[in-house]
């Protein structure tokens, strides 16, 4: 039987703070003995079930966030940029179509989830470094093409999102992550024991480590990382 703690990840691309604990994990699942599961979810709809506000929508906490994200792009190494109609673009908008799309991707996948991993990051890279669309078929397909994903691999995944399938995966792990005690993400839950564990935020990593285990060794475990 295999000693390696399980850890999912919950996320939402509309999530900058998602994008920091994203990349962090995904450079520690080569440090640490843990089998990290990606679980692309609708961050509308834990918002709604757990009758949380965005951070965006409260003035106050949309002026500190905007010099907060700047802080972190440089110590997380992650091309942090806030598009200029942030409250628009991160809640007028939506995030519906992306988390489909990326579910589908998910979905398509064999084995692993190399695909999502990479898809994912394009998504995020478009909204919250280049200041651009994620919500319309042309923009996650530039996504996908950029992540590699063929134009046959493209159309096929365009074609799940609107699948009850598809529909019904992401409902379900946006349920489950409420299940969990959601209000916001990123949400990590590590399964300790028969126990899940949940941390939410990007800011909970040393204690993470020392919840399994392991030793929190900064935001770049490995040098080959530096340049994201």
């Amino acid at each position: 039987m295999s000693s390696r703690k399980v850890i999912e990840l919950f996320f939402d691309v509309v999530s900058p703070y998602s994008w920091l604990a994203f990349e962090v994990m995904c450079r520690y699942r080569k440090v640490w003995n843990i089998e990290l599961r990606l679980r692309p979810t609708f961050l509308g709809g834990v918002m709604q079930g757990s009758g949380n506000k965005p951070p965006g929508l409260v003035p106050n906490k949309f002026l500190y966030m905007g010099k907060d994200l700047n802080r972190l792009s440089e110590y997380f190494n992650v091309p942090l940029k806030p598009p200029a109609d942030v409250p628009e673009a991160m809640f007028k908008k939506g995030s519906l179509n992306a988390m489909r799309f990326v579910t589908a991707v998910q979905e398509m996948e064999k084995s692993g989830d190399e695909r999502v991993e990479r898809v994912s990051r394009e998504l995020w890279r478009r909204i919250w470094y280049e200041d651009r669309d994620i919500t319309e078929p042309l923009s996650l397909s530039e996504a996908a093409m950029k992540a590699g994903l063929s134009d046959s691999e493209i159309k096929k995944a365009l074609e799940l999102c609107n699948s009850q399938e598809v529909k019904e995966k992401l409902k379900s792990a946006t349920e489950e992550a409420l299940d969990y005690g959601a209000f916001g993400f990123p949400l990590v839950v590590c399964h300790l024991n028969g126990k899940p564990e949940l941390f939410f935020g990007s800011d909970r990593f040393e204690l993470l480590a020392h919840c399994i285990g392991e030793k929190w060794l900064g935001p770049l475990p490995d040098k080959s990382t530096a340049k994201l």
